[in-house]
Parts: structure tokens; sequence; C-alpha cells
């Protein structure tokens, strides 16, 4: 038989096949979107992480990956891109194919402040889905101990009383505890000055110098100071305790500053265009091992707070964030490195 005739078979049966599909009562996308879901995975699935392997983000991914490989029976790889804050990875993930099997694991940094911070090549509610938000990493207000204060409001009266006097370190221009610590100074009405550092381990080793007095960072950096008493803890940066930092205040509380919260969220995106079915079972698949204690546990342990949410409560969550940051960044004039 020619090639021909196997090629006009073989559109036959195609068309066939697409008018039994559209006699069954739905369109064709729809039907072959629930087949695909109900097969997926059978492949190995990528989770893109945009910063370097041994970071919070990559421990995370790590995390939920594990146990989706231990449930579907197929590996699921991290792929770390590293650079440009995170937009390399970001990049890379909103042009991969739209079929589950390349996922990224996003943060508030990427996908709500770097659009405002400089040109990226996405978009981030045009060119992902939202899958779940999977946890906030909280960070907490500490000070070097010469400066004598106890608590957040003596933090605030002290700065007030010595404008441009004081001086905080931060991973470097607009990184998180950049952001978060301005943020302070603005709903405060304090002006403790900026440095700016590569990173964020020589500028909590200033802190504990004295060459700075103030931090506002990410509780896995800055617990082990606060447990050696080389820096004094004031309030935590989200509206709810810690378990990481048990006893400890809110800044909302411990100063006076009602609603205040500034945390680094991280959640899982896929593709703009990913059938609907595989993003609802990745979001059930993710919320069911988010909510398993052992995760909980191993998640806590490494500075998280675990969070869940609906793809739809992502997305909106997502959307707020973008208006917010990206106003906040206009109205300060804060530039990144």
């Amino acid at each position: 038989m020619s090639a021909e005739l196997h090629t006009h078979d073989r559109t036959r049966a195609q068309r066939r096949a697409l008018l039994a599909l559209l006699a069954a009562g739905g369109t064709a996308p729809s039907v072959l979107a629930q087949a695909s879901a109900g097969t997926y995975p059978q492949q190995p699935i990528k989770i893109i992480v945009p910063f370097a392997a041994g970071g919070p983000t990559d421990v995370l991914a790590r995390a939920i990956g594990v146990k989706l490989t231990e449930r579907w029976g197929q590996p699921v790889v991290i792929d770390n891109r590293v650079g440009a804050g995170g937009n390399i990875g970001a990049e890379l993930a909103a042009k991969a194919a739209p079929d589950g099997y390349t996922l990224m694991l996003g943060t508030a940094g990427i996908l709500a402040v770097n659009p405002a911070l400089s040109k990226v090549r996405f978009d981030s509610v045009k060119d992902f889905t939202p899958i779940s938000l999977t946890a906030n990493l909280t960070s907490l207000l500490a000070v070097h101990p010469s400066l004598k204060v106890k608590t957040a409001r003596e933090l605030i009266a002290l700065a007030k009383s010595k404008p441009s006097q004081l001086n905080y370190g931060s991973s470097g221009n607009g990184t998180a505890s950049h952001l978060a610590m301005e943020r302070f100074n603005r709903i405060a009405g304090t002006d403790i000055r900026h440095v700016p550092y590569k990173g964020a381990a020589p500028a909590v080793n200033d802190l504990v110098a004295g060459n700075v007095e103030v931090m506002l960072i990410g509780l896995p950096t800055i617990m082990p100071q606060v447990a050696g008493g080389r820096v004094v803890p004031l309030g935590i940066s989200s509206l709810k305790p810690s378990a990481m930092a048990p006893g400890l205040p809110t800044i909302a509380d411990a100063a006076g500053l009602p609603g205040f919260e500034v945390t680094n969220w991280l959640g899982m995106m896929a593709p703009a265009g990913t059938p609907r079915p595989i993003v609802a079972r990745l979001n059930r698949e993710i919320v069911d091992i988010l909510n398993r204690q052992d995760v909980k546990d191993q998640l806590v342990a490494a500075g998280f707070d675990p969070l869940t949410s609906s793809s739809e409560q992502f997305a909106s969550y997502l959307e707020s964030e973008l208006a917010l940051w990206g106003k906040f960044i206009r109205e300060t004039g804060i530039k990144a490195d």
C-alpha cells in the first residue's frame, strides 16, 4: 500500500475519532484535556527553581518533589536556573510547553516585585497558571545590642530622635530585606538609612559586628544569631506567630503598626494554557502533601510557614501583590542592583 493511502486512512481515522468525541456531547479539546489528566503523569516532571541549590526555594521544591515522586512513580526533577534575580528561570518556565511536565516554584520577588524593578521578558499573569501557594518565609526585625532597645516601639522612638543616624543592612538593592525595611520605614515614619550588601551573609556579619544596627531579614538567616545572643529580636514580619520563632511578637503588635505584614511567599506555577484538569490534579496533590504533618514539621524546621490555596485564590493574590509592590516601588524609587 502506498504512503498516500496510509496517510489517507490515518486522516479518515482521525476524522472519525474527532466526530465521535463531538458526538459524545463535549468539545474535542475539553475531552482530550480530561483524557490527558486521567493518565497524567506519564513521564518525568521538571520543577524549575530560579535560584541555586541549597537555598530556601530549592529546599521547598525538593520536599514537594520527593512526595510527588513517591505518589506518582514518576521522577520529579529539580532544575536550578540561576540568574537575574530569578528572571532567567521564570522566562524559561513561561516559554515551556503547557502540558504539566514543566512547573516553576516562584516567589514574591520574582513574580510580584521584579516586574516593577526591571524589564522582564515574562508577564506574571498572562504567562503563568497558578497552581497553589506553598509557603511563607517570615522575616525578623533584629538590632545590635549596642542600641539598648528591647522592643520595636523603642526602636521607632530612637530612630525618630536620631533621623538618618541609624543604619540597616540588606542583601542588596531591590531584595526582599531591602523592600521589607523600606516598608517599615514608611509605615513607622522612621528614616533608618539603607546599607546594601552582596548577599545576606555579609549583611548579618556586619550586624553582629555592629557596623549596621538594624536588619529585617528571613528567620532562617538570623535565628542562629538570636540563639547565640549576638542580636536582639524585636518582632516578626507576619501577622501570625511563627513556629520557628515561638514567643516572639509580630511587628504589627510590638510596634503598634496594625496590619503591618511583609512575607516572602512561594507558590507553584505552570505555563499558561496548561489544561485545567491537570492544574486541578496538581493542586489537589500539592495541597495534600503540604497538609501532611511530617512535611509541615520538615518545612517549619527549615524556616517556612506552610501555606496552601486554590488556583483561583493564588491568581487573585498574585494580582493584588503586583499592584501593592508596583505602587510601592514607583513611589519610593527603589532600584535593583
